[in-house]
């Protein structure tokens, strides 16, 4: 049986809506660390569009300063912008939207009381193998991530990058397709056979031969797109809610986060473990926790009981803490193995 993943940089505009939201929740978190933060972005073109909700002791002030820092901390800064010009966003022509408004009091209530701040189901994942991952995925990381910081000392390569790795039941690499925007043909064939550590029966880059408009340009971006890539690909269900554009209360990061910290504790030589956990806005406890293990095909599965509350989650995985674009840059399934 094939398996396939793929994965984008954060030069991917989906990629880049995400970058922003966690940049400017990182910001926020410096300002106050209890700040309630749900908001979403749409970059198309030069125009970013920020929406959603905050609560706390926050200063707007600098929303403007925080979009562009993010813009150049991924790679589109003024250089990029001199080097492609029209055929990218151009940090030098942007227009900002704020569509962002003040957190419902109804959400609030049940939060303060240290209740989660939404409903929803988490899943984590973890097996045996670089990073406790599937191999096609973190193969397709590796490789991306590879062409990303190559992009960024290049004069010819672009940021907006997308890598797919299909693997057979051997692990052997079948295809690997890779776009990266150029603006002189540049052969990547031997880097991407090295980064892979073999070589794939098919290789394509940039399949419809020509790629160089790229980022906002050439695609809308938008928050919350990119699940596949930043979960389990097809190795698993993905839990619900987009990780990148809300606060740790609000859970849709803290608790896939938190099931995938278990999966890493549950593996124990299995082959596969599996965690779904489920909340309830307002509520501490959570209504369903349960574990499935895999080994030599035989599957055990037994729910478990989690005390701790909210604050006491997101504190254990240091998420009352500035960290969130640094996960979104590198994964937050990665993260997790800093708690091994």
């Amino acid at each position: 049986m094939l398996k396939t993943a793929e994965a984008v940089s954060i030069g991917h505009p989906d990629k880049t809506a995400d970058y922003i939201s966690s940049y400017i929740l990182d910001r926020f978190i410096e300002q106050d660390s209890s700040v309630r933060y749900a908001v979403e972005v749409m970059v198309k073109n030069n125009t970013v569009v920020l929406g959603g909700e905050i609560a706390g002791r926050i200063d707007l002030s600098n929303l403007s300063d925080y979009v562009m820092d993010a813009l150049r901390d991924i790679g589109y800064d003024e250089r990029y912008a001199d080097i492609w010009q029209d055929k990218a966003i151009n940090i030098k022509q942007l227009k900002i939207v704020n569509l962002i408004g003040i957190q419902s009091p109804d959400i609030a209530r049940g939060i303060y009381q240290d209740g989660w701040g939404d409903q929803g189901v988490f899943v984590g994942y973890a097996c045996p193998g670089e990073d406790h991952i599937n191999r096609e995925l973190y193969l397709a990381k590796k490789l991306n991530k590879t062409l990303y910081n190559l992009a960024r000392q290049s004069d010819y390569l672009g940021i907006d990058i997308k890598t797919q790795i299909t693997v057979d039941e051997g692990g052997h690499v079948t295809t690997a397709i890779v776009a990266v925007p150029m603006l002189e043909p540049q052969d990547l064939t031997d880097c991407i056979i090295s980064v892979l550590g073999d070589k794939p029966d098919q290789i394509i880059i940039n399949g419809t031969g020509i790629y160089q408009i790229h980022s906002s340009v050439a695609d809308c971006g938008i928050t919350g797109r990119k699940l596949a890539c930043d979960f389990y690909a097809t190795a698993c269900p993905i839990g619900g809610g987009s990780p990148w554009t809300k606060d740790a209360g609000k859970a849709d990061l803290t608790l896939n986060l938190y099931a995938r910290y278990l999966a890493l504790r549950y593996l124990k030589g299995n082959d596969e473990c599996f965690v779904y956990l489920s909340s309830c806005i307002g509520r501490a406890d959570l209504p369903n926790a349960r574990i499935v293990t895999v080994k030599q095909g035989h599957i055990l599965s037994w729910d478990i009981d989690i005390h701790q509350t909210p604050r006491e989650i997101i504190r254990l995985l240091e998420l009352d803490k500035p960290v969130f674009a640094d996960m979104c840059r590198n994964g937050f399934v990665e993260s997790v193995l800093r708690f091994e």
